[in-house]
C-alpha cells in the first residue's frame, strides 16, 4: 500500500450510535444541554404586530412566552407564574389589552414582566413586584425572527447564529441581502413529524437522496441529482436548470428577484443550517424559513415559512406554485425521517449506520452534538 493509499480518507464514516435517536435519556441531555443552553429561533417579530400580541413557543422542556410591549418592543419570559406555577398564557397566541394574568389565581403582570396587581397584594407591603415578576429570557432579533437563548450566561449570537450563515456562505453580507427582516409572509405550513429532530437535520443537510426522492426539486437543480448538497461546499449555490425560470414546481416563472442581491446570487439557491433547530433557504424571488420544535425523542414539529416581497403579498399575488416546491420536498423528506425513526431502536442499527463520501460534512454535526453532551455522556 503507498502512503497516499494509507491517508485516503475512508468511504464510509461511522454515525451516531442508534440510541441517540431513540433514548428518551439522550433527549432529556439535548433539551438541557443544547435547546435550553443556545439560541433558538421562537417567532416571526411580524406576527406579534401590536401591543399585547404575545406568543407561546416550546424551547426544550420550557414554555416561553414572547410579547410585544406598549413601546413596540419584544420581550420573552418563561411562561410561568411566579405563585404557583401556572402557565399565565395556556393558549398558543392572542392578544391582550394591557396585562398578562394568570387565570389560576389573576397574578397580573405588565407586558414587561412586572407583577402589578394579585387579590390582596395592597395587604402584602412587603412583595417585591420586581423580584416577583416573571423571569426573563435572552431575546435577539435577526432576519425578521425572535431569537431566545434560556441561557443565563447566552453564548455570542454574532459567533452562533449570525457566525453560521457566515460560515456557510463565506460572505458576511451575503445573507443580509436577502432583506429577511422587511419581507412579507406568504404562506405557513406547520408539520408534526413523528421523527427524532437530529435525523431531520441530517437529512436537510445531505443530498445523497435527492435523485431518489426528490423529482420536482433536482428538475429545478440538476446538479443535486449528482449527491452533493449545497451545504457541501462553502459559498456554493446550485444553479438552476437552463430551462428553469423560477424556484417553483414545474420550473415556471416565480417573482422579479429581491432588490439588492449581488447578480452571484441570481437563479441560484442556497441552505443554511443554524444549529441547532433552523434551516434557512435562499432563492432569487423568496426565502424559506424552518424552525423545529422537537417535543420528545421521536416528535419534532416544524413551522416553515414562505416569505415573498412585501409588495408581492400585497398584491395578492398567487404564491402556490413556488410554495408547493418546498412543501414537496418538506413532505418527501419528513417521510423519508418518518421510515427511518422505527430503525433507530433495531440491534440492527445500534452501532449506528454509515456516512458515504457526499454525506462526510454530516460527520462534524455528530462532532458537534457529541460535543455539547460529553461532559455528561457518562448520565446516559
Amino acid at each position: 500500500m503507498t502512503a497516499g493509499a494509507a491517508e485516503r480518507t475512508p468511504s464510509l464514516l461511522e454515525t451516531l450510535p442508534g440510541r441517540f435517536y431513540c433514548d428518551p435519556a439522550v433527549f432529556a441531555q439535548e433539551q438541557e444541554r443544547i435547546f435550553e443552553t443556545l439560541w433558538c429561533c421562537a417567532v416571526r417579530a411580524a406576527d406579534l404586530d401590536r401591543p399585547g400580541a404575545f406568543r407561546t413557543v416550546q424551547v426544550g422542556r420550557e414554555n416561553v412566552l414572547v410579547v410585544r410591549t406598549r413601546e413596540g418592543a419584544l420581550r420573552a419570559f418563561l411562561n410561568v407564574c411566579r405563585h404557583r406555577g401556572a402557565r399565565v398564557c395556556a393558549e398558543e397566541s392572542g392578544t391582550v389589552r394591557r396585562t398578562l394574568q394568570c387565570p389560576y389565581h389573576a397574578w397580573t403582570y405588565d407586558l414587561e414582566g412586572r407583577l402589578v396587581a394579585a387579590p390582596n397584594l395592597a395587604r402584602m407591603p412587603d412583595v417585591d413586584r420586581e423580584e416577583r415578576g416573571l423571569l426573563r429570557v435572552a431575546l435577539r432579533e435577526w432576519l425578521g425572527y425572535a431569537w431566545v437563548c434560556l441561557a443565563e450566561e447566552p453564548p455570542s449570537f454574532e459567533d452562533t447564529v449570525v457566525g453560521a450563515a457566515t460560515e456557510r456562505l463565506g460572505d458576511p453580507a451575503a445573507v443580509e441581502r436577502y432583506r429577511a427582516a422587511e419581507l412579507a409572509l406568504g404562506r405557513r405550513i406547520s408539520y408534526d413529524v413523528r421523527a427524532n429532530w437530529k435525523l431531520i437535520v441530517e437529512n436537510f443537510m445531505e443530498c445523497y437522496h435527492c435523485a431518489t426522492i426528490h423529482p420536482e426539486l433536482t428538475h429545478v437543480l440538476p446538479e443535486f441529482a449528482k449527491g452533493f448538497a449545497a451545504q457541501y461546499y462553502v459559498g456554493h449555490g446550485a444553479e438552476f436548470a437552463r430551462g428553469a425560470q423560477g424556484f417553483t414546481v414545474d420550473g415556471g416563472a416565480g417573482f422579479g428577484r429581491l432588490a439588492g442581491l449581488a447578480d452571484a446570487q441570481d437563479r441560484r439557491y442556497y441552505a443554511i443550517t443554524v444549529k441547532p433547530q433552523v434551516f434557512v433557504n435562499l432563492v432569487p424571488d423568496h426565502v424559506i424559513v424552518h424552525r423545529m420544535f422537537p417535543l420528545a425523542v421521536d416528535r419534532t414539529v416544524v413551522e416553515c415559512d414562505w416569505l415573498y416581497a412585501p409588495e408581492v403579498v400585497a398584491s395578492g399575488a398567487d404564491v402556490s406554485r413556488s410554495v408547493e416546491l418546498f412543501h414537496r420536498v418538506n413532505v418527501q423528506d419528513f417521510e423519508a425521517c418518518e421510515r427511518t425513526q422505527p430503525a433507530m431502536d433495531s440491534r440492527a442499527y445500534r452501532r449506528g449506520g454509515v456516512l458515504v463520501p457526499s454525506e462526510h460534512h454530516i460527520r462534524a454535526f455528530h462532532e458537534w452534538v457529541l460535543t455539547c453532551l460529553k461532559p455528561h455522556m457518562s448520565e446516559v
